[in-house]
């Protein structure tokens, strides 16, 4: 990018678990992230900690101070949950701002609704709108997209994931709580509710992992993966393990491991299509599902901002991105793929 592009970048909730990284992040690759959120005391703090100058107190309850937030920057990214609570309003905001807007929703329902309802919008505007670009979300979808690669459809996508552990962060707490909305599989291409009891499966995860339990726990990389991917079936699985572990009150908070502020959870994630006898496969390992949310969030803005994105509107990651190019530019700093390059 030319020198003096504008590099000013609101991140909102940038002092939750996840924002932290996505700062961090930012200043790392060169750009000024500007500390926004609804917490006056929090930013402070953070900015103290991370000696920033740019700070915007602003609520998703008042359009004015969200405008004030903005302007001037070159893109919103949104890591503040509950997402079906932040993202129309802010993505509202970002429209009215004139600027992209990426965020880190994990949940199906918000992210169906920003295609549903401000597709039209972003695409007059000229406005890229990426959501759920982080590791539940547009990591999955990016690993099916690339596994695809020359398929035009699929008879089945499935996504599976596995932790060591999932020590979950105040936000995963209160966005759990709240979200109870149904989730969404694709059978006979349409979006259907999972089955209840959720469908069960062994899956051979590579080591340290091994063969694991996995039940039918479909995220965001569903609602993705069902607005630009053709396939018959398609849903997603996570360890059983994990999921004890986030259904656990007494499970702990991630603890950092390194002056990074990482943790020492570690993760797989693979993607499986099958066309025919035909079967695909991709996978992505790394540590940190909280931390790795960054390098995909900031790589994912870089390339809307630098002309790497495909149309504006509400875009899907593989959609919006070469999925193959977008993996291999985040391994192995930040993901080791297998079985080889995409």
């Amino acid at each position: 990018m030319p020198s003096n592009f504008n590099r000013a970048i609101a991140v909102f909730g940038a002092y939750g678990h996840t924002g932290r990284f996505v700062v961090e992040r930012l200043r790392m690759r060169g750009w000024r992230p500007r500390l926004c959120g609804r917490d006056a005391a929090r930013l402070q703090a953070m900015a103290g900690h991370t000696h920033a100058d740019d700070v915007r107190v602003a609520s998703i309850a008042d359009a004015a101070s969200l405008d004030a937030a903005l302007a001037g920057c070159a893109a919103l990214l949104n890591c503040a949950g509950p997402f079906g609570e932040t993202c129309e309003p802010l993505i509202a905001a970002a429209l009215r701002a004139g600027i992209h807007y990426l965020d880190t929703a994990a949940e199906q329902q918000p992210v169906l609704a920003a295609f549903e309802r401000c597709d039209a919008a972003a695409n007059e505007a000229g406005i890229a709108v990426v959501p759920a670009m982080a590791f539940y979300g547009g990591l999955g979808d990016l690993l099916a997209t690339a596994a695809m690669d020359d398929w035009a459809q699929a008879d089945s996508v499935e996504i599976a994931v596995a932790l060591d552990r999932w020590h979950p962060t105040a936000g995963t707490r209160i966005t759990g709580a709240r979200n109870t909305a149904k989730r969404l599989v694709i059978e006979d291409g349409r979006l259907v509710e999972v089955a209840d009891p959720a469908a069960s499966r062994d899956w051979a995860f590579p080591e340290p992992f091994g063969t694991q339990a996995v039940a039918a726990v479909p995220m965001s990389e569903i609602a993705l993966v069902s607005r630009h991917l053709r396939t018959r079936t398609a849903t997603a699985y996570l360890d059983r393990g994990s999921l004890r572990d986030v259904r656990d009150a007494d499970t702990p908070a991630p603890v950092a491991a390194d002056a990074s502020g990482r943790s020492a959870q570690v993760f797989a994630i693979e993607a499986r299509v099958r066309r025919g006898g035909d079967a695909r496969r991709l996978g992505a390992c790394g540590r940190d599902i909280y931390a790795v949310t960054a390098p995909l969030l900031v790589e994912a803005m870089e390339r809307v901002l630098d002309g790497r994105c495909r149309g504006s509107g509400v875009l899907a990651a593989g959609a919006a991105f070469d999925a193959a190019d977008f993996l291999q530019a985040l391994a192995p700093e930040s993901l080791r793929l297998y079985p080889g390059e995409a």
